[in-house]
């Protein structure tokens, strides 16, 4: 935006940055401290203490459960996993090249009419906690059996008695994972699970906010995820990795990249200019996975960019960048990690959903016109 358009209009702040456009109760992202809060619940201590079910139960039901009801929680996630035979049908039906954020997106627009509350007002907060419940029982199962539709293989059934990230990755492989990879999935399912007014949770209050229903939230979320400015970070990051190759190549690489102005993939956000709070835990746990597996390298790489990215331009990484090469170690095709992202952040966009249909108010923001005025209509036959 020029000067001189920011001089005519004061009160326009372009791509809405640094503009309130709401209140909330769900997060709180501190740019100064670099410190990202789940409802007063400091994300490092969910991460490492917690789990992706206390997190999810967290942003949906507003406090941590008991141990009765994180029991409770978790059979009913458990009971919960299974999806229609429709939704198969339709990934079925989809080109084999279908990029699976599509996949993703499409399964929960089928999925939303098989609800036994899918009539529910949409204003009915029961009803919607029992639908957010659903959601984020069967993104997992949708994510991995989509994956296998893909390739040609039959959908699996899922185990109820798994977590969430058992539950994904016993369906994408076909075989119960180990403790560690539980680990670093859990951990990143809970650091991915909600991060205030960004684009996609706050395209997904829009859509509500209109009385649309949960699962159109949903999708409006998964659609503007699908954007490269928002989700895909940690596949490009890992791409930008493995073009670097072995550590002792990253110091040329990042000098060259610097030096041609190339975009440095997993560095820098809009809400943190101290670091990403997410990435401190995502870093610890990704590299520990590298030091268990005997691949170091990719953790050696990181260091080496992230201690030039500090040092030369003061930008550090955000939680993609870490998460990249966690996924790699784990074995996660590349195109899912975006989607696996969808499957945790359905917990915060029906959060956000949830308060923004308790309190609602149609979000209808005002523009600026710049284009043309008071023109006379000349007939079709005179132009």
């Amino acid at each position: 935006m020029s000067a001189t358009t920011t001089d005519k209009y004061p009160n326009y702040s372009p791509g809405l940055e640094g503009v309130p456009a709401g209140i909330s109760s769900i997060s709180e992202i501190d740019s100064d401290r670099s410190s990202l809060q789940y409802r007063g619940y400091d994300v490092h201590d969910l991460a490492e203490q917690g789990s992706y079910e206390e997190t999810a139960f967290l942003l949906i039901h507003g406090h941590l459960p008991t141990a009765a009801e994180l029991a409770d929680f978790n059979r009913l996630l458990g009971a919960e996993r299974e999806v229609p035979e429709a939704v198969y049908t339709a990934l079925a039906a989809m080109p084999k090249h279908t990029h699976p954020m599509d996949m993703i997106r499409t399964a929960y627009s089928i999925l939303a009419p098989f609800d036994p509350d899918y009539t529910a007002p949409s204003t009915d907060h029961a009803a919607n906690l029992r639908k957010a419940e659903r959601i984020i029982a069967k993104g997992g199962t949708m994510v991995a059996n989509g994956h296998r539709i893909r390739q040609g293989l039959a959908p699996l059934k899922p185990n109820p008695s798994h977590t969430t990230a058992q539950n994904l990755l016993y369906l994408m492989r076909g075989e119960e994972p180990d403790a560690k990879t539980l680990q670093v999935l859990d951990a990143s399912l809970t650091l991915y699970a909600e991060h205030g007014f960004n684009a996609s949770t706050f395209a997904c209050r829009v859509t509500v906010s209109t009385l649309s229903d949960l699962y159109s939230g949903v999708v409006t979320g998964i659609g503007t995820l699908r954007g490269p400015l928002h989700g895909g970070a940690n596949e490009e990051a890992i791409r930008m990795i493995l073009e670097i190759g072995e550590p002792e190549n990253a110091q040329a690489w990042i000098d060259d990249a610097l030096a041609t102005k190339k975009k440095i993939m997993g560095f820098g956000h809009r809400e943190y200019k101290k670091g990403d709070s997410r990435a401190f835990y995502m870093s610890k746990v990704a590299k520990e996975l590298g030091i268990e597996k005997g691949v170091t390298k990719y953790g050696q790489i990181a260091d080496i960019l992230e201690k030039t990215m500090a040092e030369r331009k003061n930008i550090f990484p955000n939680v993609d960048f870490p998460a990249s090469y966690a996924y790699y170690l784990l074995g996660l095709p590349i195109d899912l990690y975006t989607p696996i992202f969808v499957a945790s952040r359905v917990a915060g966009y029906c959060a956000h959903a949830i308060e923004q249909l308790d309190h609602n108010r149609l979000i209808r923001p005002k523009q600026i016109y710049e284009g043309q005025e008071n023109l006379a209509y000349v007939p079709v036959a005179e132009r």
